[in-house]
């Protein structure tokens, strides 16, 4: 990546539009998310609206899913069917109800199905804005970061690239070779492919480092620098490497999209602790898969 400075020149560092447009994936999600979220917390809230009056009563079972709520108004008994999302009691059992005084028979109980929806958007709006403001402030730290690790004194130091593979994730690293051992791992960039090894590069920084190649162009790291030898699966660069092309941008997405492949476990998983049913399972999908690939691309995944 070309050495850039400046606010303007972010777009052109290829990990800020790397990590850019997964965030901007996550947030998408997150946006659907929460807008599903409001319109049934809306809906629901509008089936609560004038459940003022309340009463002891009694609920008793009365089919699966819906018991019968019994509770005496104006010396007269009335009752009402209440869906409800909880297990039912065996019997008759003493119960707060909340109910409409111009229409007794909208009511609602303790563990109702409406307030658990109510209760699930309303987690669901909360859920989804925690995680945009968390992904958000992450990206916002790492450039912070980054910047960071680009200002202060140049030393100079051999490196050689290595690809190291841990599951599905492989990220590139540059193993320092004059000096103690140290292995940065930095975000990809088409340079990488073509690196000698060993190559002399100017660094700066010390648990952030930022790599310049000789070519000018600067590698942004992906994770902090360590002292000990990363574990996984380790490919070196070839002392000299052919000249091929560098990966495409669609190759990136494919191979950050692999990250995704448990989400819809999780969202089987989610959907079924809550009971929200393919609704569920499609937000807890989305949101799983989107953040999935957003940290890989935080984490500098490596397509080549």
């Amino acid at each position: 990546m070309s050495h850039t400075t400046g606010p303007r020149a972010l777009l052109g560092v290829r990990a800020v539009r790397h990590v850019g447009a997964r965030t901007l994936v996550v947030l998408a999600v997150c946006a659907v998310v929460a807008l599903v979220s409001w319109r049934s917390y809306g809906a629901a809230a509008a089936e609560l609206s004038g459940l003022t009056a309340r009463a002891s009563g009694t609920v008793a079972p009365l089919r699966p899913g819906v018991v019968l709520a019994t509770w005496p108004v104006e010396g007269r008994e009335v009752s009402a069917e209440v869906a409800i999302a909880v297990r039912p009691p065996t019997g008759p059992t003493p119960a707060t109800i909340a109910y409409s005084p111009a229409d007794p028979t909208r009511a609602v109980v303790p563990g109702a199905a409406l307030l658990a929806d109510a209760d699930r958007a309303a987690s669901g709006i909360a859920f989804t804005a925690v995680v945009a403001g968390l992904v958000v402030l992450v990206d916002l730290w790492a450039l912070g970061s980054r910047w960071l690790a680009t200002r202060g004194p140049a030393r100079r130091v051999l490196v050689r690239r290595v690809r190291v593979q841990r599951g599905l994730l492989t990220r590139s690293w540059l193993e320092t070779e004059s000096g103690p051992a140290r292995w940065v791992p930095v975000h990809f960039d088409p340079a990488l492919v073509t690196l000698p090894s060993p190559t002399e590069v100017s660094v700066t920084g010390t648990r952030w480092t930022s790599v310049r190649l000789p070519t000018g162009a600067v590698l942004h790291p992906s994770g902090p620098t360590r002292a000990t030898e990363p574990r996984g699966r380790r490919t070196d660069n070839a002392t000299t490497p052919d000249q091929i092309p560098p990966p495409s941008h669609w190759r990136a997405w494919r191979a950050d999209l692999a990250a995704a492949a448990p989400a819809p476990l999780v969202g089987l998983f989610w959907s079924y602790l809550d009971a929200s049913g393919f609704t569920g399972f499609l937000a807890a999908t989305g949101i799983t898969g989107a953040l999935a690939l957003w940290l890989w691309s935080v984490r500098g995944s490596d397509p080549s």
